[in-house]
């Protein structure tokens, strides 16, 4: 037996010992990934991505931490409106590490602390809101959260970028009682809805009526003036022609032979009268005298004015 051969066998321990400790000693830290190094217990420096080297024996890595954005529930909670309704609240938190340093010694676990500082602020400010204002302000409630966080973790070297609320959980009875709330709302600005049209309905209708009557009064007022600006147009026409006719008779008369035609002409129109008044079974006194024409149309002028049925008697 070679009596070397346990020096040789711790020999070969101390090498492996010491090329496995040389390998640990070379770390490759990845991409938002961060490494803090101790050494003899004393912070000395932060790894970022990339291939390191450490003093074996003397420098150690004490924590990891991922740079990464993270997504953190928060536990649901019972919270108090102002208006003393129990409501229960569950989120979720988005925060990222930017100073592995603080984030290792600035606090115990920075997750446990931020959740625990969410849910505080949580109830800080749903108890400051009644309960319907809760629903329709749920973008300020996560401002207000993420604010008072934010503000709070910058010592750990934490950044917390977004609060959102998952659920608002409202007991059944006043969730039935919020619902038979909704419902008469709903009715009630169907109410006003359905007034209002009407309204608009009667006030367009009577618009119409209005617009129709002065329409029509247009139309009545331009027919009148149009049938008037006529008969003034007819009566001139007429006026002229018997004027026109008229010089045409006193022309004539000046000729020779003229009143013996006028008076041929005025008897026969006297006896076409007569004969349509014979047709209509009216009786008449025919005066007997034609040869004093101007006396017969005279008479004949008076009995049409007077509106007799008979004609004046004869005269011998």
């Amino acid at each position: 037996m070679n009596p070397f051969l346990p020096l040789l066998i711790l020999l070969g321990l101390f090498l492996l010992f010491v090329v496995f400790t040389l390998l640990r000693s070379i770390r490759i830290v990845p991409a938002k990934s961060a490494l803090v190094v101790e050494r003899l217990g004393k912070y000395t420096r932060t790894l970022e991505a990339g291939i390191h080297v450490l003093i074996p024996f003397i420098e150690k890595v004490r924590y990891k931490h991922s740079m990464k954005e993270q997504a953190i529930d928060v536990p649901a909670q019972d919270c108090f409106t102002q208006d003393n309704v129990k409501v229960r609240v569950d989120g979720v938190l988005y925060m990222r590490v930017v100073e592995p340093r603080r984030a290792s010694y600035g606090i115990t676990n920075y997750e446990y602390a931020t959740i625990q500082l969410a849910q505080t602020t949580m109830r800080s400010v749903i108890g400051r809101l009644e309960l319907d204002r809760t629903f329709e302000e749920r973008e300020s409630i996560n401002a207000q959260v993420v604010k008072a966080v934010d503000e709070a973790s910058d010592a750990w070297g934490v950044k917390v970028s977004r609060y959102e609320i998952q659920n608002i959980n409202v007991p059944e009875g006043i969730l039935e009682a919020m619902e038979v709330q909704m419902k008469a709302e709903r009715e009630k600005r169907a109410a006003i809805a359905r007034s209002l049209g009407e309204m608009e309905s009667k006030v367009n209708y009577s618009q119409a009526e209005m617009e129709e009557a002065i329409n029509r009064s247009e139309g009545d007022k331009e027919k009148s003036i149009n049938e008037a600006e006529g008969r003034a147009s007819e009566i001139t026409a007429l006026a002229k022609s018997t004027a026109a006719g008229l010089r045409k008779v006193a022309a004539a008369v000046e000729v020779s032979g003229g009143e013996d035609a006028l008076s041929l002409r005025i008897a026969e129109g006297y006896i076409s009268e007569l004969k349509s008044l014979a047709r209509k079974e009216t009786k008449l006194m025919v005066p007997l005298d034609l040869s004093d024409m101007n006396g017969v149309m005279q008479k004949i002028e008076r009995m049409v004015k007077r509106g007799e049925g008979e004609a004046p008697k004869a005269e011998n």
